[in-house]
């Protein structure tokens, strides 16, 4: 487990700000409640196997008694990095993010289990959509009771969708707990 150098760090912040935006500092500065001291630091990014995690410094300190080897998971995995390079957000970060989400888009009762079997959402099922959401933004999908079931890319602006007929797709799918839960039926 290491820090994450220059590059890395710019690409997970880049994508954190695609659905945060100005809202990236609060994960950042994110105070850490977690060990036995009483001023146990921040929560920071270290990656491990291609993995990020989200992990608390207090953590990271007592981690460093494990060897690498027998080390399997540390805090929040947030996401992975291809063998490309490029970074994957993970759907384990979505309470990350839907704490601090800039887009959102809630969903009505009879479109959640669509989205959830990964289909995009499209505008007949949608309850709630924030203001000033232009193509290409990262947008985190909620159910009308305010859970978070996933998150994707805005394919219409706001004012679009107003003007859309009801099939026209809205979000396009990225991942939802669905797809959390059934890669845990895999193990």
């Amino acid at each position: 487990m290491r820090p994450l150098d220059e590059t890395e760090t710019t690409a997970v912040f880049e994508k954190l700000f695609k659905f945060t935006g100005n809202n990236l500092k609060n994960i950042v500065e994110n105070p850490s409640h977690e060990g036995p001291d009483l001023d146990s630091g921040r929560y920071c990014f270290r990656l491990h196997k291609n993995k990020v995690y989200y992990v608390s410094e207090s953590l990271v300190k007592r981690a460093t008694n494990i060897a690498r080897t027998q080390l399997v998971s540390l805090g929040t995995c947030i996401g992975r990095f291809t063998h490309g390079g490029s970074f994957h957000l993970t759907v384990q970060c979505l309470s990350l993010v839907a704490s601090n989400a800039k887009h959102k888009v809630w969903l009505k009762p009879t479109s959640e289990m669509s989205f959830l079997y990964g289909n995009h959402v499209l505008k007949g099922g949608l309850g709630r959509i924030t203001e000033n959401i232009v193509p290409g933004d990262g947008v985190v999908v909620f159910s009308m009771s305010d859970v978070p079931l996933g998150f994707g890319i805005a394919a219409k602006s706001t004012q679009d969708c107003r003007k859309l007929d009801p099939n026209g797709i809205v979000v396009l799918h990225q991942t939802d707990i669905g797809e959390y839960l059934r890669m845990e039926d895999d193990l």
